[in-house]
């Protein structure tokens, strides 16, 4: 248990200066390639806790380091400790006998062992009132940064409360059944057999109540079954694909909803991303479920002349880069990486890749344009701007009535994604 939580101190501080948790935690994998499936479960939850719980771990430790603050090291190995003693099972007197060994390891030196042990139980001492005066900051109360409280309150004043609260909250595991092998029903049996409840939240959108790897998945490897987000779910039926199509998923990777619109029809699907390596992500995903694709290409949708055949697509899935602030629960160190200058950049990106796409879209032809955030920069002032810019653009109304106004905000079910159906007249 020592070395998880020194592991998952560094991982902390290395998101906290900017690297990615998921690349971080695949390249520990492959660093300590001894650690039990226990261990790393156990890194998981404590890089992901302290993550998720920044806002309120760090506003609680300012009340309690009275004495200058020690290094990195130890201080991240003292959020770990809080995370513990505020969000796990654990006894008390257990996690602060493990950080405090834990913190040996980083120098054997009795003064910050010391520092460490008074500290943790100042906190098991004072925990009420500690969590009260954290809270008394909104970045303590809502574990958010400071400028993005701001802004989802501006954007919206009367759900912020509940995007916050949710992007602090464990995410669902949503699957989507591959109905070319097999009905909802009929998989939503076979979970059942296998003592998995499900509850049927969206078509196609089998909420797992306890989620469980996918090794556990009845079917998985034989291509019955993928884990997709509910929200994400939506894209592939919202395109409006039919067999015989010619139609291009731009920045597809990891692939899922590549695979979703080949389950759906017999289309020509050319599948497109700008990084190769998740492009092989792509290859054993539509390998697994046995669907194949017209086209796999490595290339920037931003620039279609470098890749482009010159035949117009039917369809174009645009589910372009963008600042992720919907996905937070999967990826809380997304809300500690971003600044709000990023989604300058951002927008000009996802510009540039819709005018591009937009130029290889058929006459008639249909682009859906997503993301998976919440800011309205990258979503309907996108939208407006493109469509001032472009006569001949035509907003569609969406099949779902459940996104009328294309904003799916995240909750307890889904991710937060925005939809918008354009036509091309």
């Amino acid at each position: 248990m020592v070395e998880t939580q020194l592991i998952a101190a560094g991982l902390v501080n290395d998101v906290l200066r900017g690297a990615n948790l998921t690349r971080l935690l695949q390249e520990c994998w492959q660093k300590h390639p001894a650690l039990s499936q226990q261990q790393k479960g156990a890194i998981q939850d404590f890089s992901y806790g302290v993550l998720r719980h920044y806002g309120q771990l760090t506003e609680i430790l300012a009340h309690l380091l009275t004495r200058k603050t020690p290094d990195n090291n130890i201080y991240y190995l003292l959020l770990i400790g809080l995370y513990q003693l505020l969000y796990s099972k654990s006894p008390a007197y257990t996690v602060t006998n493990q950080i405090v060994t834990a913190s040996r390891a980083l120098g054997n030196n009795k003064k910050i062992q010391g520092l460490v042990n008074a500290v943790l139980r100042s906190f098991i001492r004072n925990k009420a009132s500690l969590i009260a005066k954290a809270a008394e900051k909104e970045i303590g109360f809502y574990s958010h940064p400071q400028w993005w409280i701001n802004k989802l309150r501006i954007q919206y004043p009367h759900d912020f409360d509940a995007i916050l609260a949710t992007d602090n909250k464990h995410p669902p595991m949503t699957l989507r059944v591959n109905q070319r092998k097999t009905s909802i029903a009929a998989y939503q049996q076979l979970l059942a057999t296998h003592g998995m409840e499900t509850q049927l939240i969206w078509p196609g959108a089998l909420l797992l109540k306890n989620p469980v790897g996918v090794d556990k998945l009845p079917g998985f490897y034989d291509g019955l079954v993928s884990v997709q987000d509910a929200g994400a779910q939506r894209a592939a039926e919202l395109l409006d694909v039919h067999s015989g199509m010619h139609v291009l998923d731009a920045c597809a990777a990891p692939g899922g909803k590549s695979a979703h619109l080949l389950e759906l029809a017999d289309v020509s699907l050319t599948i497109l991303d700008n990084d190769e390596n998740r492009l092989t992500q792509v290859r054993q995903n539509l390998s697994r479920l046995q669907l194949r694709a017209a086209q796999i290409i490595c290339g920037d949708a931003a620039t279609p002349d470098t890749w482009w055949n010159g035949k117009s697509f039917d369809r174009i899935l645009a589910d372009v880069p963008c600042s992720a602030s919907g996905v937070v629960s999967r990826h809380p160190d997304i809300k500690w990486l971003r600044r709000e200058s990023d989604l300058k950049k951002f927008a000009a990106d996802q510009y540039a890749i819709l005018n591009a796409l937009w130029q290889i879209l058929t006459r008639n032809g249909k682009l859906l344009y997503v993301t998976c955030s919440i800011f309205h920069e990258e979503n309907e002032l996108q939208i407006a701007q493109f469509m001032q810019q472009h006569p001949d653009a035509h907003l569609l109304t969406l099949s779902d009535p459940m996104i009328p106004d294309g904003q799916l905000l995240p909750d307890m079910y889904h991710d937060g994604f925005f939809y918008v159906l354009l036509q091309k007249r």
